[in-house]
């Protein structure tokens, strides 16, 4: 039975995570034994063509003594003719990059670990007859590509990230909802009017972050690669900032619903606006009051520079890469 000296090098982050968690990884016939070591680096930056990543894969194989060495990225990966990969292997080399956002995000470490025993078998194989690159279609594989990007940026972790405007939502709530006035208003607006109340909140929010964070990628050429990346990354973090206030929305409705049915009797409440008023209005009052609030506490509060807003954007984590790589090479 041979070994296999494996090398798995992951961005920091979710790779890495992922990545520790295969360093029992088998082949499936059981004929040769892995040994699966772990490093977790930056190797690649979007602004870099995938060959460049390779090579630095490459190198550290050779340091490390690696008879296989796959890279796990967070970034989405391309060819030269603006296709979005995979996976890129260099057969020859025993190396191989994963671009683990092209994977869809969902049940993302059995889709990994499944595709890296693919990769580990297929490259110690000198017989293998597999592709050097995997494409995605180009339609669906947009989607499913920017699907990942969105869950990699993890949107619940914004809840945290915006402590100081929820503490301020939550106050406008409060107030809000033991005002005669703000009853009124509640009743008179029909449902569509409410749903665009709501998704006009969520927006601004959204919109907010992404000035207030500088979190807008601009390309840094005018090639097509460039554009195509930063329309890719400002579209993952528009969804991702939309997500999250959603995510904060639903929990300023469930907030403001228990405060209300704690603070107010709807029988007083009818006879204070001449309008009779159920509990079931109760659910209206808590949504208008969720919109109102969502913008008061969106727009009206200084947001802290926290990391969890700045890992919505793939631009700035790209660039805390870049930042690391530059690092690494001074010292070296």
């Amino acid at each position: 039975m041979a070994t296999i000296r494996v090398g798995l090098v992951a961005d920091p982050a979710a790779p890495t995570e992922i990545a520790r968690r295969m360093t029992d990884l088998r082949p499936l016939d059981g004929r040769d034994s892995w040994l699966v070591t772990v490093v977790s680096e930056p190797f690649t930056t979007g602004s870099e063509d995938v060959d460049r990543a390779k090579a630095r894969l490459q190198e550290r194989a050779r340091r490390q003594d690696w008879d296989v060495v796959i890279g796990l990225t967070e970034l989405p990966l391309h060819d030269d003719e603006g296709r979005h990969l995979l996976v890129d292997t260099d057969p020859a080399q025993r190396t191989a990059v994963l671009s683990l956002p092209a994977l869809g995000g969902l049940r993302m470490r059995t889709r990994t670990r499944r595709a890296v025993r693919s990769l580990v078998s297929g490259m110690a194989d000198p017989n293998t007859t597999d592709e050097h690159r995997v494409a995605l279609p180009r339609v669906r594989g947009r989607w499913r590509l920017l699907m990942g990007m969105v869950l990699a940026n993890r949107p619940w972790l914004l809840v945290p990230g915006l402590k100081s405007a929820l503490v301020a939502a939550l106050a406008t709530g409060a107030v809000a909802t033991v005002n005669s006035t703000v009853w009124l208003l509640a009743g008179s607006l029909s449902w569509w009017r409410l749903v665009i109340a709501s998704v006009a909140s969520i927006a601004l929010v959204a919109a907010w972050l992404m000035i207030d964070g500088e979190l807008w990628d601009r390309p840094d050429d005018d090639s097509p690669q460039a554009r195509e990346r930063s329309r890719l990354y400002n579209t993952s973090t528009l969804l991702t900032l939309l997500a999250g206030g959603l995510i904060c929305y639903v929990a300023l409705y469930v907030v403001n619903l228990a405060w209300a049915f704690f603070v107010l009797d709807p029988h007083v409440m009818g006879k204070y606006v001449n309008v009779p008023i159920g509990h079931t209005d109760l659910l209206v009052l808590a949504w208008f009051v969720a919109s109102a609030a969502t913008v008061g506490g969106g727009l009206g509060s200084s947001l802290e520079s926290d990391e969890a807003i700045r890992a919505a954007a793939y631009s700035k984590r790209e660039q805390d890469r870049r930042n690391r790589l530059e690092q690494e090479r001074d010292d070296a």
